[in-house]
């Protein structure tokens, strides 16, 4: 069994599909000596009204967390960390676990410091743990939807009610698509068959072009919205890298197979 730490939009759904999971009691004390934690801000845009959020949430709770897990069960605990793609920021593509991150914005930069604080934390403590750096992750339970964060699905809602649609130049850019389901079952194989002390990719290992996607939704849907484009804002284009596709040779080698393999069948499943 597995003790899950924030069941949120991913969590809650790796906790539907795998009920064995358990959601610690109380505090922050674990249940059991495998731990898988979520625990994380969503977005690069908490500066604007939190500056220390970002801060407190992925580092701060999370060194809790580690000394609450030590406390209990010494060293002879596993540590299952989410992490996302941000952290590789601007890099060769596609993104392997071995890449050299270049981070930018407060919530890319302390996922990746809170990487770095995991691995020293364990390195010092003789503590196993992995690492899985999840790809754009879509599903309908997904209830913080927001032009900041899952922006693919907040388009989708504005073509169902006929409104204008603006893309950032032109939706002339890639992403790393994958259904909340698949996630979870790529979570899961990591947790149960893979190295510890390793990192690993989750995604499809495939670049879909933005506008793409969005134009298939839109003739799924039959929307009468008007696609235009807009400039990126600045500060976007400080803090988000353009372009994403992950190496996922690593996740493939342990035998997983996505059930949903290409975009279209992501984007049917979000239709229903």
């Amino acid at each position: 069994m597995i003790t899950v730490y924030g069941c949120g939009f991913i969590g809650g759904e790796y906790v539907k599909r795998y009920p064995s999971a358990i959601k610690p009691r109380g505090d922050i004390v674990p249940e059991t000596n495998e731990i898988l934690y979520f625990i994380s801000t969503v977005d690069n845009y908490n500066v604007f009204h939190d500056s220390l959020i970002d801060i407190d949430t992925n580092l701060i709770t999370l060194m809790k967390v580690l000394d609450s897990c030590r406390q209990k069960f010494n060293s002879n605990f596993v540590f299952n960390f989410i992490s996302s793609w941000f952290v590789y920021g601007s890099c060769e593509l596609p993104a392997r676990e071995d890449s050299i991150c270049q981070p930018t914005g407060f919530y890319s930069i302390t996922k990746k410091a809170a990487e770095d604080l995991l691995i020293s934390y364990c390195n010092s403590f003789g503590i196993k743990y992995r690492i899985l750096r999840l790809c754009n992750v879509v599903g309908i339970s997904d209830k913080k939807i927001s032009k900041k964060k899952n922006a693919l699905q907040y388009i989708i809602n504005e073509l169902w009610n006929d409104e204008e649609v603006f893309l950032y130049d032109r939706g002339e850019f890639y992403r790393d698509y994958m259904h909340v389901h698949d996630v979870a079952d790529a979570i899961h194989m990591v947790c149960e068959y893979s190295n510890t002390n390793d990192i690993y990719n989750i995604g499809r290992g495939r670049k879909e072009k933005f506008s793409d996607i969005v134009e298939y939704a839109k003739d799924r849907i039959g929307s009468k919205s008007n696609i235009s484009s807009m400039d990126t804002p600045e500060f976007h284009k400080n803090v988000q890298t353009k372009n994403m596709i992950l190496d996922v040779s690593k996740l493939n080698a342990l035998g997983f197979k996505p059930k949903r393999a290409t975009y279209q069948e992501i984007i049917d499943k979000l239709l229903i």
